[in-house]
């Protein structure tokens, strides 16, 4: 960890808010039985600390500002039990932040604080009806309650310009995610076989990421084979991968909390047959002139009208429809999305392209009444000139996949 950099992130975060407003971020609590700990991704863009239950604030006094951090207090009797918990001058060795209080001593030292304060960011001010009450929600609407005068909003206004543009660093944890989910998909490629079932082959992927110290997937995979690849968030992988079907594999690896999101499309066989065929060319050249456009000042709007012309004009041509108006039928999702610490990352999707920025490309076809799903995605940095396809390494090509596939059935 370099501590700096968060440092850098508060100062700027900081910077952003006027007198009297504040940042109010809850780590996520400690989740139960067989689930590993995922930190908050705006509590770990802040402050780097994979501890739960944690809060941190960051706020403008008016002539001064600071970032006070809560944490868990060790209890002797449950070390034995649990372990060691973070004492405070670790935390502050390894975010920064000098102030370093206890949990149990928050209410005490908010209270003081708020009457302070007109306005505070948090992402746990709304809570959708029939949701129960998180620990943080309940904090939020304590303050509601003790202090009227403070308004809540979400913390949008704060995170979206610093996470939407990309450090080295986090592009280089992107990159770190990319390639290992790269050598996974092309583990499967290389093994898979008729008569496997699904889960089999994202057991593949997940051991070439346990193999190389990567835990966490960065949302869950999709491996669909056949009729399944036509279901957009098809997560079940649990069925056979049949005869002369094409297999789509929607998935990404985390790294430090950064996410891969790569789509690839191939046949189970050794080639494609010529309706596949037909079908992946239309996706494929739709997204590499798609990902030709893209620049610094370009929308994913552009982006995404672009993408749904080259299609209509496809599904025309393969008879898919007849009027171009019915192109939803066949390609529902838009082109693509920001991606960073979330898979669906901060900004929007009309938002206008930046140096830094890093979003998917991915267009679809989907046909039920054939079994046959198509989509390919990649993962694109915007640059200064242009682009940098951050998964350019990962086959996609269909000659390229027919070889591999011609090589994998000859073992």
């Amino acid at each position: 960890m370099n501590k700096e950099m968060y440092v850098n992130r508060r100062d700027k975060a900081l910077k952003s808010l006027e007198p009297g407003q504040a940042v109010l971020i809850f780590a996520n609590p400690q989740p139960g039985g067989i689930y590993h700990f995922i930190q908050e991704k705006n509590f770990l863009y802040f402050t780097g600390l994979n501890l739960p239950n944690a809060i941190l604030i960051m706020a403008n006094w008016g002539k001064t500002s600071s970032s006070f951090l809560f944490i868990d207090r060790n209890i002797p009797e449950m070390i034995v039990w649990e372990g060691e918990k973070m004492h405070k001058e670790e935390a502050t060795e390894l975010s920064g932040i000098e102030s370093v209080f206890y949990l149990d001593e928050f209410e005490r030292i908010i209270s003081g604080y708020a009457v302070s304060l007109k306005t505070v960011y948090t992402h746990s001010f709304q809570i959708a009806l029939g949701n129960p009450l998180t620990r943080a929600a309940m904090w939020i609407q304590q303050l509601r309650t003790h202090f009227p005068h403070l308004s809540f909003d979400g913390l949008g206004k704060v995170v979206t310009p610093l996470r939407s543009v990309k450090e080295p660093w986090e592009l280089e944890q992107m990159q770190k995610a990319i390639d290992i989910t790269g050598q996974g998909i092309r583990k499967i490629m290389d093994n898979s076989q008729v008569g496997m079932m699904e889960y089999a082959l994202e057991s593949m992927l997940y051991h070439e990421m346990l193999s190389n110290g990567y835990r966490h997937w960065g949302f869950r995979p999709i491996i669909a084979g056949g009729h399944n690849a036509t279901t957009l968030h098809y997560e079940d992988n649990d069925c056979v991968v049949e005869k002369d079907v094409l297999v789509l594999l929607d998935v990404g690896a985390s790294c430090n909390g950064y996410s891969a999101d790569i789509t690839r499309t191939y046949p189970i066989a050794k080639k494609f047959k010529k309706r596949q065929l037909d079908v992946y060319k239309a996706v494929l050249e739709t997204q590499e002139t798609v990902i030709g456009m893209i620049k610094p000042g370009v929308s994913m709007t552009e982006l995404n009208e672009t993408a749904v012309k080259i299609l209509t004009k496809a599904m025309l041509k393969l008879k898919l429809i007849t009027d171009e108006k019915d192109f939803r039928r066949y390609y529902m999702h838009s082109i693509g999305h920001h991606l960073g610490l979330d898979t669906h990352d901060v900004g929007a999707r009309d938002s206008v392209l930046e140096v830094g920025n890093v979003i998917t490309v991915e267009p679809g076809i989907y046909i039920p009444e054939e079994s046959l799903g198509v989509r390919i995605e990649d993962d694109i940095l915007v640059t200064e000139t242009g682009y940098r396809n951050l998964s350019i390494n990962i086959p996609k090509a269909p000659k390229a996949l027919e070889e591999i596939r011609a090589a994998a059935l000859a073992k």
